[in-house]
């Protein structure tokens, strides 16, 4: 298994490299920086904007496989993402910036993958009863909602919710409350609050899709000759399909985990916005808005580290559950 691990970690490593590069030329391609400068008011001299563009390695006039040689250079040497456009080190906004998104994207995928795989297994054991097919219309109905829709309904319960009872029943702006006293459970108490509904809304559209190809490929599962057996040496119907069942009707589910955290990374785009994290999600949308190409970068180089380390933990989990993959 180690064998397979090493290949499919040097695989994900190219990929990286050819993702960042990609993405990296595509901003340079489609962002135009030196509008920025030129729109300045008062307009600032021609060489003024030519020096600026090249201290900060942003100028159009240098062939894009050299500015990407030196931002990657600086990156690999010194930990250096560059410079923002307004003159910024860009590892400062992201280090500010990283953990307020891992909290949703980790927690948000999660519990709709957990509570999707959980939803799609009942639901196809109970097939055709009264409980699949509620379920299967609620599905249906959260996969035709935006994200950013879905993030607004929550918002605005919230809202309502206040202004029914008075106070503020489940916090619907910020991470966290500023100037929170009180000790290490106080502040727990308070990221769970400020969690509670921007993860909900990732969470749903998870929670939605997985149950859908879950509930398929369990059904596949029941009526395998294998779970018979097992049942004819005397294990319950339970105990079968949870050992035998469901570890193999899960499978397909790992390579689908990976492949939808991007997915789940543009949502957050929104959700970040429309709560007020102050995340990567936020931080890509702004800086598209201010042609940042070193800040745009960064978020990419962001998302496909994320993309490609869950890909290396669902081949990961996927070798665990299947002999054959590791053999």
């Amino acid at each position: 298994m180690l064998r397979y691990l090493i290949k499919r970690l040097a695989y994900y490593a190219v990929l990286l490299l050819a993702a960042v590069f990609l993405a990296y030329a595509l901003a340079g391609a489609a962002l135009q920086p030196r509008v920025y400068f030129e729109a300045k008011v008062p307009r600032p001299a021609a060489a003024s904007v030519e020096r600026q563009l090249t201290d900060l390695n942003l100028n159009d006039h240098t062939p894009v496989v050299e500015r990407f040689g030196r931002w990657a250079g600086d990156l690999v040497l010194h930990g250096d993402l560059g410079r923002t456009i307004h003159d910024t080190p860009v590892m400062d906004d992201f280090r500010r910036r990283v953990w307020v998104s891992l909290r949703l994207l980790l927690i948000g995928s999660l519990l709709g993958m957990v509570l999707g795989v959980a939803a799609g297994a009942w639901s196809a054991v109970r097939q055709y009863r009264i409980s699949d097919r509620l379920l299967t219309v609620v599905s249906f109905v959260l996969l035709s909602t935006p994200v950013f829709l879905v993030a607004l309904f929550l918002k605005n319960g919230a809202i309502a919710a206040k202004d029914a009872v008075g106070h503020e029943v489940v916090p619907f702006t910020g991470y966290e409350t500023p100037g929170l006293s009180g000790g290490l459970g106080a502040h727990l108490a308070d990221w769970a609050l400020h969690l509670l509904l921007p993860t909900l809304s990732l969470a749903l559209g998870g929670l939605a899709t997985y149950s859908r190809y879950q509930r398929g490929t369990m059904l596949d599962v029941l009526g395998s000759d294998y779970l018979r057996t097992a049942e004819a040496k005397g294990l319950t119907r339970g105990r079968a399909l949870v050992k035998h069942g469901l570890r193999t009707a899960v499978i397909p589910m790992s390579t689908m985990f990976a492949y939808s955290f991007l997915g789940i990374f543009t949502g957050a785009a929104f959700t970040e916005t429309i709560f007020g994290w102050h995340g990567m999600g936020e931080w890509f949308i702004q800086s598209v808005n201010e042609q940042d190409v070193n800040a745009v970068v960064a978020v990419n180089l962001f998302a496909a580290v994320v993309v490609l380390a869950s890909g290396f933990l669902a081949d990961t989990l996927h070798a665990a559950l299947d002999p054959r993959v590791r053999s």
